[in-house]
């Protein structure tokens, strides 16, 4: 008879603050808690919530595939809910976002036969919005990471908001920002192309605790390369401006273009 489980949550980006009251609930209700949580505090705040909380991120190596890593998390973790245990993995920010782990543990644990699911958790992009003050609903927003934008030539629309996810370690297959510059470089070559080399774009950096403020460094696209850029650095380039409208569709739709500035 089955009778293990999983669930999957988030801390969200602010240590204490960001966590849902249902992730929290279930991190202490849990048989075991496994985490892959950075900074020196947490190891103390998982086991405040749960003594079994076990740290995961002892199994990042520099000197290891990525992959590898991941599938050994996947690994323990399956390991805990095949003992029978309801096993709740811990997850730093939103743990389906940027969490190849969690998505892949699910699966497993569903193709075992296991009930397993995922909570939701404050993301970067939502700190985002909010510390630019960004509506995604106004122009739309596309959002990449760095390296796929660039290797896989992704389609974007320069009048939408565009965000770029971990631009400081583009072709950096390690987990710590690179001092190589060919990538961050190539990237704003690639935008600059359908922006001008003179369009504001913003180096951002949610705060990871209530006491910091979150980086918000304004700069012009050719200064890119030169910019202090960390491993969670993420770029936010504005639209370029107001996309035209098809007037045929706004008459279908019996719109007028006042109608549309009233509606935003």
């Amino acid at each position: 008879m089955t009778t293990g489980s999983l669930v999957i949550v988030g801390t969200g980006i602010q240590y204490g603050t960001h966590i849902t009251a249902q992730a929290e609930r279930f991190i202490r209700a849990a048989d075991k808690v496994l985490y892959v949580i950075p900074g020196p505090w947490a190891e103390a705040w998982m086991q405040s919530l749960n003594v079994t909380a076990e740290p995961l991120i002892p199994l990042y190596d520099n000197n290891k595939r990525r992959l590898d890593t991941y599938g050994q998390m996947v690994e323990r973790i399956m390991t805990a809910v095949r003992q029978g245990l309801h096993v709740c993995a811990v997850f730093y920010g939103h743990p389906g976002v940027f969490v190849l782990p969690s998505h892949a543990v699910i699966k497993q644990a569903h193709q075992e036969g296991f009930p397993a699911f995922m909570c939701p958790g404050v993301s970067a992009e939502d700190c985002l919005f909010a510390d630019l003050g960004v509506d995604p609903a106004v122009s739309g927003c596309q959002s990449f990471e760095a390296t796929d934008f660039l290797v896989r030539h992704r389609r974007y629309d320069p009048y939408s908001s565009l965000v770029i996810w971990q631009i400081g370690v583009i072709g950096h297959l390690g987990k710590t920002a690179t001092k190589e510059k060919r990538g961050i470089r190539m990237l704003a070559e690639v935008l600059a192309a359908d922006y001008g080399r003179d369009h504001e774009v913003i180096v951002y950096e949610a705060a990871p605790h209530p006491d910091y403020i979150s980086r918000i460094e304004p700069i012009p696209l050719y200064q890119l390369p030169e910019a202090r850029l960390m491993s969670i650095s993420t770029l936010y380039v504005p639209p370029k401006g107001e996309k035209p409208v098809d007037e045929e569709r706004m008459t279908t739709l019996g719109l007028t273009v006042d109608d549309i500035i009233k509606e935003w």
